[in-house]
C-alpha cells in the first residue's frame, strides 16, 4: 500500500489532460509549486522509547517483531484522509510512533497491554491504516512514548460453523483474504466498502464500518456476535447467543471504540451463502428529491435491492459513480446512460431470488418516476466501486484538494441536512464542487456521503480544517450524526461530545477509566473530553 496515498501505487494513472483544464477553468487549481516528498525524505521525530523499554518489548513478541526502521514507522503514520495525505507528502512524518509491534498472539496482546500501562506507552492498535477521520495518531503529552500495535500477523480463519452460518476471525485477516477464505466453502461476508481492498476485518468492527451492499448483507456491527477484547483490565469475551436479555449488550460498547478501549483480538461473524448471481442496473430520476423517495419506498415498501445507491446532480453530471472511467474518451457505460441531467440510481441484486426481488423493485422504481437505462450504468459501477481513491490521489497530484464527508439522518430531516451541509461547505470554501449520494438506506433514515474538490492554496490542511469545523458543526445544528460510518478519530471528537451530550461523555470517560485506568489506548481518541 502507498506510504502517501490510496492502495497499489502500479495503480496510479495521470489525469487527462481534458479533465487537468476543467479543473483549471471551473476551479482556477494550479499544479503545486514544490514536488511531493519521497518516502526517504520524511521526516520523523528520534525514537523516544529507551533500548530496555524496546528490549522488555521485545521480549514480549519477539526481536524481529519490534520495528523502528524509517520505513516501517512511515508506513504507520497517520491514516488515509486528505489531511493525513497532505501532510505525507510534504515529508511532515511527526506523528509517527516510535516502533511498530507485532504480537501473534491474545496472549501477546494482553502482556503488551500490561507493560505499556505500567511503563506510560500509548498504544495505537493499527489494521489496514485505513483510517479517515484521524484516528491513528495519538496524543503524546504525558507518555513515555508511542508504539503502533500492527495486527498484520494474527490473521487466521480459525473456525466455521456452517450449521449457525459463522465464522471466527483473528483480527488482522484483511477483508479479501476473508473472501477468499470463506469462498472456499461457498460462502461470503457480504462487506465491500471501498477500503475493502486493504481494511481489516478488525478494524471494520473498530470503526463500525458498512459496506456498498448494506442494504442487502447490513452493515459490519450487524454481523458481529461475538469478539474478544484485551484490555489494561483484563480480558472481556463476549456473545453467546445471537441476542440476549441479560442486560445491555456490551458488544455494542465495543463496536465503535476505535481501540480507545481495548484490542480486538477475535471475531465471530455471521456469514451467508456466496451468491450464484449478481445482477445490476442503472435508473434516472429528474431530481435528487425525486430520486430519494424512490429510495425511501424501496426501504419503507420493499423489495430492497442488495445494492441501493443515489447520486445527487452533481455527481451524475461528473460520473463519480464511474470513477475509473472519468475523462476517458469514451467513458464506460456512457451508452445507454440517459442523457444529461438528473440523477443517476444504481441498483444491484445478488443470490438467491435476485429476479425476483428485481422485478418488483422496478415496478416500484417505475411507479415513482424513474427511467430505466439497462446494466450498463451498474457494470460500470461495479466495475469501478474501489477506484474513487485512486482519482483522490490524481487530484492531490494535480493540486486539487479532494475529500469525502458522511452523515445520516431520519427521512423527514434528510433535506435539512443535505442543505446544511453544502452550505457549510460553500460558507467555508467560496466555490467549491460539491458532490453527495445516498448509499446507506434503511426504513427510518438514510446516508449521505460528500465528496468535495477545491483549489490547493498555501495551506490546504489548515483550510480544509475550518471547513470541516464548519461542516461539523452543521450537522450537529441540523439534527444528524456526526458520522455513519467513517468513525469519529480525533476529527470528529468535539462534534460527537456535542451529540451525544456531557452525560454521555461521562459514559465513554468512565468506561475508558474501568478498562484503561493509565489511558494508554489511543489517547486523544473518540472519548471527548478524554
Amino acid at each position: 500500500m502507498s506510504w502517501s496515498g490510496w492502495g497499489d501505487p502500479a495503480k496510479a494513472r495521470e489525469l487527462p489532460e481534458g479533465v487537468r483544464a476543467l479543473l483549471r477553468d471551473l476551479l482556477g487549481v494550479r499544479a503545486p509549486a514544490e514536488p511531493a516528498a519521497t518516502l526517504e525524505s520524511v521526516r520523523l521525530p528520534p525514537v523516544a522509547l529507551p533500548a530496555p523499554l524496546l528490549g522488555a518489548l521485545a521480549g514480549v513478541v519477539g526481536a524481529g517483531h519490534v520495528l523502528t526502521g524509517h520505513e516501517a514507522r512511515v508506513r504507520h503514520t497517520r491514516g488515509k484522509s486528505t489531511p493525513d495525505l497532505l501532510r505525507m507528502r510534504a515529508g511532515d512524518g511527526s506523528a509517527a510512533p516510535d516502533a511498530v509491534v507485532l504480537p501473534g498472539s491474545h496472549e501477546e496482546v494482553a502482556e503488551l497491554l500490561r507493560l505499556c500501562s505500567r511503563e506510560r506507552v500509548a498504544v495505537v492498535p493499527f489494521g489496514g491504516g485505513t483510517s479517515v477521520v484521524g484516528g491513528l495518531a495519538a496524543a503524546r503529552a504525558g507518555f513515555a512514548g508511542v508504539i503502533a500495535l500492527d495486527l498484520g500477523r494474527l490473521d487466521r480463519l480459525r473456525s466455521v460453523d456452517e450449521e449457525s452460518m459463522t465464522a471466527e476471525f483473528e483480527p488482522g485477516v484483511r477483508a479479501p483474504d476473508a473472501e477468499r477464505l470463506l469462498a472456499a466453502r461457498g460462502l461470503t461476508l457480504g462487506h465491500f466498502p471501498q477500503s475493502f481492498e486493504y481494511a481489516t476485518l478488525g478494524g471494520f468492527a473498530a470503526a463500525r464500518s458498512s459496506g456498498q451492499a448494506s442494504a442487502g448483507y447490513g452493515r459490519f456491527d450487524d454481523m458481529v456476535v461475538g469478539l474478544t477484547l484485551a484490555t489494561p483490565a483484563g480480558t472481556l469475551e463476549l456473545g453467546r447467543a445471537p441476542r440476549s436479555a441479560a442486560g445491555p449488550d456490551l458488544r455494542q460498547l465495543v463496536l465503535g471504540s476505535e481501540g480507545a478501549f481495548g484490542v480486538i483480538t477475535a471475531l465471530r461473524l455471521r456469514v451467508r451463502r456466496a451468491p450464484a448471481e449478481r445482477r445490476y442496473e442503472g435508473w434516472r430520476f429528474a431530481s435528487f428529491a425525486e430520486g430519494a423517495a424512490a429510495v425511501r419506498a424501496l426501504a419503507q415498501e420493499g423489495p430492497l435491492p442488495t445494492v441501493l445507491r443515489l447520486s445527487d446532480e452533481t455527481e451524475t453530471m461528473i460520473g463519480l459513480a464511474g470513477p475509473d472511467t472519468i475523462g476517458s474518451a469514451t467513458p464506460r457505460g456512457a451508452k445507454g446512460s440517459g442523457g444529461s441531467g438528473g440523477c443517476l440510481l444504481i441498483a444491484g441484486y445478488e443470490g438467491a431470488g435476485a429476479g425476483e426481488r428485481q422485478a418488483g423493485a422496478t415496478a416500484v422504481l417505475a411507479r415513482m418516476g424513474g427511467r430505466a437505462l439497462g446494466p450498463e450504468p451498474g457494470l460500470t459501477w461495479e466495475h469501478g466501486r474501489f477506484a474513487a481513491p485512486y482519482l483522490r490521489d490524481s487530484l492531490l497530484a494535480a493540486g486539487a484538494t479532494v475529500e469525502t464527508l458522511e452523515t445520516a439522518g431520519f427521512w423527514s430531516n434528510l433535506p435539512r441536512l443535505y442543505g446544511a451541509v453544502r452550505l457549510a461547505l460553500l460558507g467555508a470554501l467560496g466555490a467549491p464542487l460539491v458532490m453527495c449520494h445516498i448509499s446507506h438506506v434503511y426504513e427510518t433514515g438514510a446516508s449521505l456521503y460528500f465528496t468535495v474538490v477545491t483549489p490547493q492554496d498555501a495551506d490546504p490542511v489548515a483550510r480544509w480544517e475550518r471547513a470541516k469545523a464548519a461542516v461539523n458543526a452543521a450537522i450537529v445544528a441540523a439534527g444528524g450524526t456526526i458520522s455513519h460510518h467513517h468513525g469519529v478519530g480525533r476529527d470528529h471528537r468535539d462534534a460527537y461530545g456535542a451529540e451525544i451530550g456531557p452525560v454521555g461523555a461521562g459514559i465513554l470517560r468512565a468506561v475508558k477509566a474501568e478498562l484503561d485506568p493509565a489511558g494508554i489506548l489511543n489517547p486523544g481518541v473518540l472519548v471527548p473530553g478524554g
